[in-house]
């Protein structure tokens, strides 16, 4: 019997992955880190992984994030070379493009002021803009900020996007490359991140970023919590550079309760809710690509480790 291991420090992902196993691929035998059968482990299934326990698994031919992303595979450096592969959910997209959609309806059309108001017992109405005068822009076109941008489009907002490499997208005003990224932020109006972390894009959401978008922007991050630079958003907001940023993705997870970000006045904060791939979901993908793995077929989503994706 082929062995996955689970490596999580969270109990709650864990036990749910473990009954998805059990429904889905009785197969396996899927074990935690602290079982000695972890030991016969060719699989790894991980999310922020514990430091050394990929080490501690010989036998071990391929580590398989849970997940879209696999930065949080960084918490343990020290697994072998052996393929990466990631968890690529159709309903993802949806519950992201949805997630986005919601930001960027409560800065086009107020919501962020009028509940302010509401705590001041204020009534004021704002003007209303139409969608096609409200600029957006989106960091990231792979999989999920291309469909992202093919809504906003569908609903009618002027739609800019900016990617590594050149992509074209209908309806959308293309950037790529260093060359264009200040052309693609000038004058916007919100801005949604959504690219991979790597070298390149940590800290891209910082104070030379934010003085590019129009006087009073918002910000949407659903990439990972090391593209913010906080103090400069901090600084942002209070200067009215920003009038407010959604912020789904945080360094460290959950958000420590005396962090400041939870208090800081203008953002809000998610439990990084934005969208996940389904238990059933991860646990079938894992085991196709465990019979991959096992009979020599190529593996489905791999990542290029050197590109972080």
């Amino acid at each position: 019997m082929t062995t996955v291991a689970l490596l999580s420090n969270d109990a709650l992902l864990l036990e749910q992955l473990q009954a998805a196993f059990a429904a889905h691929a009785p197969h396996l035998r899927v074990v935690l880190a602290d079982d000695p059968a972890a030991a016969q482990a060719q699989v790894a299934a991980c999310w922020y992984p514990q430091a050394g326990s990929l080490d501690r698994l010989p036998r071990l031919r391929l580590i398989h994030s849970v997940a879209a992303g696999v930065d949080h595979l960084s918490t343990d450096s020290s697994g072998p070379d052996v393929p990466v592969c990631r968890v690529v959910d159709p309903d993802h997209r949806r519950g992201m493009t949805e997630y986005v959609r919601w930001a960027v309806l409560h800065y086009h059309r107020d919501f962020d002021r009028v509940t302010a108001q509401q705590r001041e017992n204020l009534w004021l109405r704002h003007p209303q803009r139409f969608a096609g005068k409200f600029k957006v822009g989106v960091m990231g076109l792979g999989s999920l900020g291309s469909a992202i941008a093919a809504d906003l489009v569908a609903a009618g907002y002027s739609v800019r996007g900016w990617s590594r490499s050149p992509r074209h997208l209908k309806g959308v005003t293309c950037h790529h490359g260093d060359a264009e990224f200040s052309q693609f932020l000038n004058g916007l109006d919100l801005l949604v991140n959504l690219l991979p972390l790597t070298a390149a894009t940590r800290g891209i959401l910082n104070h030379h970023t934010f003085a590019k978008l129009a006087h009073g922007a918002a910000i949407v991050n659903c990439g990972r919590g090391q593209h913010v630079i906080i103090d400069d958003l901090q600084i942002a907001l209070a200067n009215g550079q920003l009038r407010g940023a959604v912020l789904d993705v945080f360094e460290h997870e959950p958000l420590p309760s005396d962090h400041p970000l939870w208090q800081m006045p203008g953002v809000v904060v998610t439990p990084h809710m934005a969208s996940a791939a389904s238990h059933d979901c991860i646990a079938l993908q894992i085991a196709e690509n465990t019979r991959r793995l096992l009979s020599g077929e190529a593996l489905n989503n791999l990542v290029n480790r050197s590109l972080g994706y």
